[in-house]
């Protein structure tokens, strides 16, 4: 038996934002909070999507996201909303500001803590008193706008999904204009995010054939159009495709996730160095993919046609390469991760729900392989 559903309604092109007041409307919110981040309203990006927003409308914002959503943020953003007597948000950003929105949604409405809704068996604590939010991403490829989850740093240290279909956002406005500013880094992080939730997702050994399909197309939009979006940021049609690939990879994460994201999550919530999760998915995934290749069947096979690679082509091989080409870093070691993790890190990925769905079966030692393979 699968359970397949698509519930998002999304808004996708140039010129959206101009639905955002009727947004509110039709979910009902009238006395919104923003959720952002500084770096959203330094960019002058807050002051776009403000001009099409009334006074009222734009006046309780919350600014001090971290780049991985903690459970402190959420509860201070909680202080807010409540003390300003919001009744839904606008998220606006990357995936760490649409998660928080989501933290929200759950504690301004749910009896705390937080942790308490951790975890996919605590998805039924959640209700449809969940506050209405609003997504607007600003990034190509966390597919938070999209998706029924938002990743925490709780007060313990672990990083946990918190899920439940009364979590997606009332509508996603999705204007790829809005990526146009993103640095050649950015660009590349969180476009190696939505190649690996397509190619994870892809794998995936649960049924689920519509899923299946968007995650295919997803990986080759992201493969065939990422290095134009890097290296020259301004080209529309290429930001117009990064984004559909963000929003495909976010569409199929009913199937799951893998190996490559047991790993990153707890590599997320390390205090030290800070890092951003779609370039530590690029750093993994090779291998990972060689960890699976021998479990997947014809997937391989089929990644290689929709990519247009030869098909004797080294697929984890052609990844790194294609880390290469558009500055990823090529180990964990270059992003200042210490050895000294391991424990903790090897410890998380095997608690970590993507766990469950990666193709081959992960033991202790083979998590340990690989975060030694991902050092370099």
């Amino acid at each position: 038996m699968a359970s397949i559903s698509y519930l998002t309604n999304i808004e996708f092109g140039t010129g959206v934002l101009q639905q955002l007041e009727s947004a509110l409307a039709s979910a009902g919110i009238r006395r919104p909070m923003i959720v952002t981040d500084t770096g959203i309203v330094k960019a002058g990006i807050w002051e776009k999507i403000a001009a099409h927003l009334s006074e009222e409308h734009r006046r309780v914002i919350y600014t001090d996201t971290p780049p991985n959503p903690t459970e402190e943020a959420v509860e201070q953003a909680t202080a807010l909303y409540c003390a300003q007597k919001c009744d839904g948000m606008i998220a606006i950003g990357g995936g760490s500001p649409l998660d928080l929105a989501k933290g929200v949604a759950v504690l301004a409405t749910h009896e705390g803590p937080l942790s308490r809704y951790a975890g996919m068996a605590a998805m039924p604590l959640i209700t449809a008193s969940a506050a209405p939010f609003i997504a607007i991403p600003t990034t190509a490829g966390t597919g938070s706008e999209v998706g029924r989850g938002a990743l925490i740093c709780l007060h313990d240290g672990q990083k946990k999904l918190i899920v439940s279909p009364h979590l997606l956002p009332k509508r996603s406005l999705c204007d790829p204009d809005l990526t146009e500013g993103m640095p050649p880094a950015l660009t590349a992080g969180t476009g190696m995010d939505a190649f690996t939730h397509c190619i994870e997702t892809f794998l995936s050994p649960r049924v689920n054939p519509p899923a299946e399909a968007i995650a295919l197309d997803g990986a080759a939009r992201a493969w065939k159009w990422i290095e134009l979006a890097v290296k020259n940021p301004t080209n529309k049609q290429a930001r117009w495709e990064m984004m559909m690939a963000g929003i495909e990879g976010g569409l199929a994460f009913q199937k799951g996730l893998g190996a490559v994201h047991a790993l990153s999550h707890p590599l997320g919530a390390l205090t030290y160095p800070k890092l951003h999760h779609g370039t530590v998915n690029a750093v993994i995934l090779p291998a990972v993919l060689r960890f699976n290749e021998a479990h997947v069947g014809d997937k391989y096979a089929r990644l290689r046609v929709a990519l247009g690679l030869p098909m004797t082509a080294n697929f984890a091989e052609e990844v790194e390469k294609l880390n290469v080409r558009i500055g990823m870093p090529q180990n964990l070691r270059e992003l200042q991760v210490a050895e000294d993790v391991e424990d903790f890190v090897v410890e998380g990925a095997l608690s970590d729900h993507s766990t469950l769905t990666n193709p081959r079966a992960l033991t202790e030692e083979d998590a340990r392989k690989l975060f030694k393979e991902a050092m370099g």
